[in-house]
């Protein structure tokens, strides 16, 4: 909140921006739909060089799976000298030049995984199955990499209205490696109004209505639920 209300200009996705609208009604916004990333952090962008401070608004964590990437790559491709925010007092040498703060946010396996209990205490490999900006045939062989070395598997992106294939393959490739029982944990708009969580067996992931507001944790072999929760083991078994 201290950054959006230190800001002239708020840049963001138009469901997140109509999340947060009350905070930032009297800021100037920049507001893109779905596919349109690249369009809206230039105009942010743009809006930096001019003078003005601007905050571009992802859902999570901005370096998640979201925005923060996407200001440097444009930013090298474009030669805009970009400086931290604990260097401010260095010299700038470019006439155009941004100082970058990334400010952490609660990425949405954070978030989800509370709600389960603690799916996430082992390693974990979070990949996304939307093949818009990544070859399907290089999601597939992480998939499989993270099945086969029994990593929990967190599944960004599972399901669109154009996109439905891709969480069955991803299902079939894991239980090559998983038991059918193996604990999956879905959660729906975690930590917002539509919120909603369940565990099912691996497999049952295929019947699960799931959105791009879903999270999915699919457990490793020491993986269990007790009572209503999803848990990984640490490893603490010989030692209680």
């Amino acid at each position: 909140m201290d950054v959006l209300e230190s800001v002239d200009t708020v840049a963001g996705y138009t469901t997140y921006i109509d999340l947060i609208h009350p905070f930032i009604k009297d800021k100037n916004i920049i507001s893109t739909e779905m596919t349109k990333e690249v369009k809206r952090v230039r105009a942010a962008i743009d809006a930096a060089l001019t003078g003005r401070s601007c905050a571009i608004v992802s859902s999570g964590d901005p370096g998640i799976y979201a925005m923060a990437g996407l200001v440097f790559e444009i930013c090298k491709k474009e030669n805009i000298q970009v400086i931290p925010p604990f260097s401010r007092g260095m010299a700038l040498n470019e006439k155009s030049a941004l100082t970058v703060e990334v400010v952490p946010g609660i990425p949405a396996l954070c978030a989800g995984a509370s709600l389960l209990g603690a799916p996430l205490s082992h390693d974990f490999a979070a990949i996304s199955l939307s093949d818009l900006l990544t070859p399907w045939t290089l999601i597939e062989k992480r998939i499989e990499a993270a099945a086969s070395a029994d990593f929990v598997i967190v599944l960004y992106n599972p399901k669109s209205k154009r996109r439905s294939r891709q969480l069955e393959t991803a299902q079939k490739i894991i239980l090559k490696y998983r038991d059918k029982k193996t604990p999956a944990g879905i959660v729906v708009s975690a930590m917002r109004k539509d919120e909603m969580v369940t565990v099912i067996p691996l497999e049952d992931l295929h019947k699960a209505d799931v959105n791009m507001q879903t999270i999915i944790f699919i457990g490793n072999s020491t993986s269990f639920t007790y009572l209503d929760f999803m848990v990984t083991p640490r490893g603490y078994k010989d030692k209680i």
